[in-house]
């Protein structure tokens, strides 16, 4: 695992406008969630995408469950995403998702300074 995730960006997209688009997903069991992206990035040369299921209202959910994938986008742009079949994968994959999310949080610490 790579000391220091790299954030990869979203076609031409920043940040913010990544929180505006909304993903559908179709789950195992035929149903449906609606989706907003929280963000992507890249560890050991692959990309993960990390969605934060939204509520009926199309508000983000209370339980703070949110689904990552692998993520790719073909020579045309289109994204597609992957389940993470690989246990030590997904191990690392949320660690560094964790390590994100500390690194946001001190970061609206200072801001707010």
């Amino acid at each position: 695992m790579s000391d220091k995730p790299d954030t990869t960006p979203f076609s031409d997209m920043g940040e913010d406008d990544m929180e505006d688009i909304r993903v559908t997903l179709s789950l195992d069991d035929d149903s449906e969630v609606e989706c907003r992206i929280l963000t992507i990035f890249g560890l050991e040369d692959q990309d993960y995408i990390v969605l934060l299921p939204l509520d009926t209202e199309g508000n983000d959910n209370e339980e703070e469950e949110v689904f990552i994938y692998r993520y790719f986008e073909d020579e045309d742009g289109t994204p597609s995403l992957e389940n993470i079949e690989d246990e030590e994968e997904y191990d690392d994959v949320v660690a560094c998702f964790y390590q994100l999310l500390e690194e946001a949080e001190w970061d609206e610490l200072l801001e707010e300074e």
